[in-house]
């Protein structure tokens, strides 16, 4: 199998999008995707995105207040799926069980809702 054809995993959302962006473009989606990994790698390389200070700042080390807004832009969205991955592995019902605790939650209308502990 050749390089270019080596099967790669993507995140469920990531090929949504692709999905959905492809079909408004008239692309495939793996045209679609590499279509946004070229921009992605000319955005790293480019001179008007100060990329070494979006990683600095997500790495921890870089203040977001000093980005120009394209790099701030970067970041949020950087943050913004960093955040619905972590939300997506969290199951705090599971967690709360296996450590035989009750827990309570609001439902839809606002009313309390108590889980007992179980075991």
């Amino acid at each position: 199998m050749s390089r270019a054809s080596q099967p790669t995993r993507l995140p469920p959302d990531v090929y949504e999008s692709a999905t959905a962006a492809a079909h408004i473009a008239s692309r495939t989606v793996p045209q679609q995707i590499a279509h946004w990994a070229r921009l992605g790698r000319e955005l790293e390389m480019s001179p008007q995105v100060n990329h070494r200070e979006v990683v600095r700042v997500l790495a921890g080390s870089g203040s977001y207040d000093a980005l120009g807004k394209p790099e701030q832009a970067i970041v949020r969205e950087e943050w913004a799926s960093r955040i619905s991955e972590l939300r997506a592995g969290l199951n705090y019902e599971a967690e709360f069980a296996a450590a035989g605790e009750s827990y309570s939650e609001a439902d839809e209308g606002g009313d309390v809702i108590v889980h007992p502990a179980h075991g």
